[in-house]
């Protein structure tokens, strides 16, 4: 997998606002107790800098501060800065004058360039380099006007939205960042206290903290006094410390969901957690080559119905490449791809010159209609169902079909290095839509991230003329270039993924794998 979509995938475990009040037990009492939370894995290294596992970003954003925020509503927030000027080019921020470290020290523009230098500092080899931060990204403190300046060499389109990401280390693992390989040095609301490594992980709050959301502060006496990152590998084993009142809350992505579901005292909601789609491989000597055999191939079947088996019923009708709340939200999916029509399928394979003999397989100048399709088995047994739907959907129509199901481990090698493959089932989770330009257009794989060697010209100009403009100012040409892409048939949305969040006695809200520290709220009263 190239780097731009595995740092991109960082970012899928995406939930919005969740919550519920009722009897609490043990773990549930109200105001000042602990607020705990299931995480799938450790997190592993603490350094901002380093990020490439989601709960990762989950525990940092409890301690870590960044420029703005983004609400629910995808509108920018206050964080660090109270007021920030965008320009094609540059943000300049103007710094709250009191923020302070967890050490008691203060955060400056000063801290926040050096900062924005170790990322973009080759020797960091950070992977949030060229994703997250833009590329040539500079930073010009101000510590006397209390201003911070991020520039690029060139405009882009949302600079102001991408330091959502960037977690500002501060105090004294700003000089020493060897202490966050287990540690936090951050200005956040909750301060790391007590690690056990793929045990628990204990966040105690700083109650004079003012400068969150909007001036959100920590004063609450509702907030809990710490939250306990609780590290739950088995979705089953969270659904039953969730129904015992050992957790407050943990997200389901799989059937445990259903358990939790309806039960009193528990509140459930499910949102959209990333798009399930798949890529025609578009190189010379692949199939996928052919805008007329991609196109027939998406009438073989009945998306509706292939989306419903990859998710096991619980996904949602697409409507976009990026995730909510995204900045450009138009429906940029509806009536850009081909109906349900097995039939104009064959016409269409016939007319593309691809012939067969009786139920045969078709074949043109001698060759046979191969479709090798790989898949991830980490996405378990419903993407092996849908496989296999996909799969029987093409050979009706006479397609050689010859699936191939890689872990984790082989992905990468067979989609970017040997490129044996024609169609790459590949979900992409995203934030913004600059996140999506290493993987959609610009040099191929090897040489660059263009894995499935897209060559869309139409979407390529469109991004050109958007990055020029600042922010939601350019979504019309966004959205019109995601939609082009979906009318050449160079990806297939097929269904977003949902991730249910269940909770008790607690509301919070948690998007894009971050947590907004200052919601959290304990409801419960005792039993």
């Amino acid at each position: 997998m190239n780097r731009a979509r595995a740092v991109a995938a960082c970012l899928t475990a995406s939930l919005l606002a969740a919550g519920c009040s009722g009897n609490s037990g043990q773990a549930g009492s109200a105001g000042g107790d602990a607020f705990s939370f299931a995480i799938k894995s450790d997190p592993g290294l603490l350094d901002p800098a380093q990020v490439q596992n989601t709960n990762t970003y989950t525990a940092l954003s409890l301690a870590y501060d960044t420029l703005v925020n983004i609400g629910p509503d995808g509108r920018v927030a206050s964080g660090l800065a109270e007021r920030w000027n965008v320009q094609p080019s540059s943000v300049t921020f103007t710094l709250r004058r009191d923020v302070t470290c967890a050490d008691g020290s203060p955060v400056t523009p000063s801290t926040i360039a050096t900062n924005v230098d170790h990322i973009t500092d080759p020797s960091t080899k950070s992977p949030a380099y060229g994703v997250v931060v833009p590329e040539g990204l500079t930073a010009k403190a101000d510590d006397g006007a209390g201003t911070v300046t991020l520039a690029t060499p060139k405009p882009f389109a949302f600079i102001l939205q991408s330091t959502r990401y960037l977690f500002m280390v501060c105090g004294k693992g700003l000089k020493d960042r060897s202490l966050l390989r287990s540690g936090t040095s951050g200005s956040g609301p909750f301060q790391l206290t007590a690690a056990r490594p793929n045990q628990s992980y204990t966040f105690t709050r700083r109650e004079h903290y003012t400068w969150g959301p909007g001036g959100a502060t920590a004063s609450d006496p509702a907030m809990p006094g710490s939250v306990v990152l609780k590290v739950v590998t088995s979705e089953s084993t969270a659904a039953n410390l969730l129904l015992s009142h050992q957790l407050n809350a943990a997200q389901f992505a799989g059937p445990d969901r259903a358990r939790v579901a309806n039960v009193p005292g528990i509140t459930t909601a499910d949102q959209p957690n990333g798009t399930q789609e798949f890529f025609f491989h578009q190189g010379q000597g692949h199939p996928g080559h052919d805008p007329a055999v991609r196109k027939a191939l998406l009438q073989a079947f009945d998306l509706r119905d292939l989306g419903a088996i990859a998710t096991g019923g619980t996904g949602q009708r697409p409507t976009g490449l990026v995730m909510p709340p995204r900045p450009c939200p138009g429906d940029t999916v509806t009536g850009h791809l081909p109906p349900f029509d097995a039939r104009a399928a064959e016409a269409a394979l016939e007319a593309a010159g691809w012939h067969r003999s009786g139920a045969g397989v078709r074949r043109k100048d001698g060759q046979k209609l191969t479709i090798r399709m790989i898949y991830g088995t980490s996405a378990g047994e419903t993407m092996a169902a849908a496989a296999e739907y996909l799969a029987d959907a093409w050979k009706r129509i006479g397609v050689d079909v010859r699936l191939r199901a890689l872990s984790d481990a082989a992905y990468g090698e067979v989609e970017s290095v040997t490129q044996d493959w024609d169609v790459d089932w590949a979900p992409l989770g995203v934030t913004l839509p600059t996140q999506l330009l290493g993987s959609l257009s610009g040099p191929f794989t090897p040489d660059g991230g263009n894995f499935a060697h897209l060559t869309n010209k139409k979407y390529e100009d469109l991004t050109a003329r958007a990055s020029k403009l600042p922010g939601t100012a350019g979504c019309a040409k966004w959205e019109t270039s995601e939609s082009a892409l979906f009318d050449s048939a160079d990806l297939v949305p097929v269904v977003d993924k949902t991730l249910s969040t269940a909770a008790h006695s607690a509301t919070f809200r948690i998007t894009a794998g971050l947590f907004d520290p200052t919601s959290i709220r304990m409801t419960g009263a005792g039993e």
